[in-house]
C-alpha cells in the first residue's frame, strides 16, 4: 500500500502541498483543487503544468477526485448542495461531457481512477432511486471501459450511496469492470455505518480500488466530527491490516478534512505512517 493525500487538504498551492507530502513519504497525489481551481475547471494547460510539477517532484497521480454525479438526480430537483470543494455548479444533462473532460485529463496526468459520486441525497434511499443511480452508470460506465478508465464510487453521507452496503449493491447492479468503490470509512460512519469497519468493508471489499482516510467520532453534544486520524472512532489500525491482508496494492489517501488544513494533515500523516509502520 502507498500513501497519498488529496492535495488540496494541505494547500491549493500544488507545490507547497507536494513539499508538504514528501516529508512523509507520500507518493501520490489527488488532485481536486489545484491554485484556486477545482480540477474539472481547470484550463488542460494548467492541468499539464500540475503534471510537469509532479514529475519533477516524484510524485504520481493517485486519482482524479472529479466532482462527476455531484448533482441532482434529475434536473428539476431542488434542495441543499453540499461540499463541492471550487466545483463549477452542473445540472445532471452537463455530467457526460465532464466524465470526458476528466477522461481527457487523466491521459495528461497517467492515471487509470477517476472519483464519481451518486447524487446529492434529496431523502432516502428507495428502490426506485436505486434504480435510477444504476441506469445512470451504465454510459458512464461503459465510456470509461472503452477507454481504459476505472470510475471509483466514493461512499459519500451527502449523496444517496453513503454506505459500505449501498454502495457494494450499486456495484454488484451496474456489474462493470469499469464501475469500482473508493472506500471511504469516515464518509460511512457520517451515513449511520457504525462501525465501518469491518461492517462496511465487508461489503465493499472484492470491489475497492481506491481507499480515502478520514477519522470520524460523536462529540460530548452528540454531533459527528471529523477529526485527525487516530483519535476517533474507527479502527484504521485493523482497516489497514484487513486492506494488506487482502492483497490490496493501491494507494490510502488522505482526506483530512479537519482543521487547520496543513496541522492536522502532518499529525494524520505522522499517525497513518505509524500504523503502517506497525503492519
Amino acid at each position: 500500500m502507498k500513501l497519498s493525500v488529496i492535495t488540496d487538504e494541505i494547500s491549493l498551492d500544488l507545490a507547497h502541498a507536494l513539499d508538504v507530502m514528501r516529508e512523509f513519504g507520500v507518493q501520490g497525489a489527488e488532485l481536486r483543487g489545484l491554485w484556486n481551481t477545482n480540477i474539472a475547471d481547470l484550463p488542460i494547460e494548467k492541468v499539464k503544468e500540475a503534471k510537469a510539477l509532479l514529475d519533477a517532484t516524484g510524485f504520481v497521480t493517485s486519482a482524479i477526485a472529479s466532482p462527476f454525479y455531484k448533482c441532482p438526480l434529475t434536473d428539476d430537483e431542488q434542495g441543499e448542495i453540499g461540499r463541492t470543494h471550487l466545483a463549477a455548479t452542473r445540472s445532471l444533462n452537463d455530467q457526460i461531457d465532464l466524465l470526458r473532460r476528466c477522461i481527457e485529463m487523466s491521459r495528461i496526468l497517467d492515471t487509470n481512477i477517476i472519483r464519481v459520486f451518486a447524487f446529492w441525497k434529496r431523502g432516502p434511499l428507495t428502490p426506485e432511486i436505486e434504480d435510477r443511480i444504476v441506469d445512470a452508470f451504465a454510459e458512464p460506465a461503459k465510456i470509461a471501459g472503452d477507454n481504459g478508465i476505472t470510475l471509483a464510487l466514493e461512499n459519500e453521507h451527502a449523496c444517496y450511496i453513503g454506505t459500505g452496503m449501498e454502495t457494494a449493491q450499486v456495484i454488484e447492479r451496474v456489474n462493470s469492470p469499469a464501475l469500482r468503490v473508493v472506500w471511504d470509512p469516515g464518509n460511512a460512519f457520517f451515513a449511520g455505518e457504525v462501525p465501518p469497519f469491518p461492517t462496511g468493508y465487508d461489503a465493499v471489499r472484492p470491489y475497492v480500488a481506491h481507499v480515502h482516510v478520514k477519522d470520524a467520532k460523536r462529540n460530548s453534544s452528540g454531533e459527528d466530527q471529523f477529526v485527525v486520524v487516530g483519535e476517533g472512532t474507527i479502527d484504521y489500525r485493523n482497516q489497514f491490516a484487513a486492506l494488506k491482508a487482502d492483497g490490496y496494492r493501491g494507494f490510502l489517501s488522505l482526506e483530512t478534512h479537519c482543521q487547520p488544513g496543513e496541522e492536522a494533515s502532518r499529525r494524520c500523516l505522522a499517525a497513518m505512517n505509524s500504523m503502517l509502520t506497525e503492519l
